[in-house]
């Protein structure tokens, strides 16, 4: 049997962890963070880790060959030999060229770029909409608002904002992810593996699209 990679891609926001969780469920295929694996790397200080840390701590990007080992060790893992869900990774055309090298490597191939297209005011809104408690609770203004205005549910405490969460530092993210992604959302198109798929929908409903251009 060919093992089957699936790419998970879109915008802060859109939904690709939830999506991804979800087809690991349904698929019987591991669902594989990129930064999960970089936490792990870095957190047992494995050769790889300590390399990352090397560029991380001097503020440049990882390497390409540096996170694209990272996928590799973690696909040469028995659990992947069906394939598996990847989310978060590749970012560019040149990642995406050495994942399609790995796959066929590993004797797979990458089946589906799974784009969750998402409107960027509805990414702006899910984001920008969360406030905590210094506890750690979370709330959103419009999926779970408190019921005082601004006060913690549990425990009282006033509610705040991280720098993350506001609309303005939002919205540049978006952007970013946006331009920079583009070029990869042309390259899979233009391999004909692109399945766009109307983020905007409620999750049940994006799963059941997602399973229809999986196939």
């Amino acid at each position: 049997m060919t093992a089957r990679y699936y790419i998970m891609l879109g915008a802060p926001g859109a939904g690709k962890g939830t999506q991804a969780k979800k087809l690991s469920d349904k698929l019987g295929l591991p669902h594989i963070s990129s930064g999960d694996l970089f936490r792990h790397h870095l957190g047992a200080g494995t050769e790889l880790g300590l390399m990352a840390k090397k560029y991380m701590d001097r503020g440049e990007l990882v390497p390409d060959d540096v996170t694209i080992g990272m996928v590799r060790d973690r696909l040469e893992k028995e659990d992947c030999e069906d394939g598996a869900i990847l989310d978060g990774f590749p970012r560019t055309p040149a990642q995406a060229e050495a994942i399609e090298d790995l796959a066929s490597n590993l004797g797979g191939e990458v089946a589906r770029a799974l784009y969750l297209d998402v409107d960027k005011a509805l990414l702006v809104e899910r984001l920008s909409g969360r406030w905590m408690c210094p506890e750690g609770h979370v709330y959103h203004t419009v999926y779970h608002p408190p019921k005082k205005d601004g006060v913690c549910d549990i425990d009282g405490l006033e509610l705040f904002q991280r720098e993350d969460d506001k609309k303005e530092t939002v919205e540049h993210r978006i952007t970013v992810y946006l331009e920079q992604t583009a070029p990869l959302i042309a390259y899979y198109r233009d391999k004909g593996t692109l399945a766009a798929v109307d983020g905007d929908q409620g999750i049940e409903q994006v799963q059941q699209s997602l399973l229809q251009e999986i196939g």
